[in-house]
């Protein structure tokens, strides 16, 4: 938190922004299911180039960002 308290690590997300995406990706993946940080993430992952997930969620591996491509993981080898 305190990385984010002096501006090293930045956010520029808003929900408020991105909720129309945001619910679509909700819908698209409403069968997984997707929650709503997991749908947040997707969306950013959209929105800032080069960016990697780093998740212990193994849905992460179905999720796609901009309709069909696959998002750069850091994952466990088990999950």
């Amino acid at each position: 938190m305190s990385l984010l308290d002096t501006g090293i690590i930045q956010i520029p997300f808003r929900l408020s922004d991105e909720i129309g995406t945001v619910r679509e990706l909700l819908k698209q993946y409403q069968n997984v299911p997707m929650s709503l940080a997991d749908a947040c993430l997707v969306r950013m992952s959209e929105l800032i180039s080069g960016s990697c997930v780093l998740t212990l969620d193994s849905d992460f591996r179905v999720y796609r960002k901009n309709k069909n491509e696959m998002m750069d993981l850091i994952i466990a080898d088990g999950i």
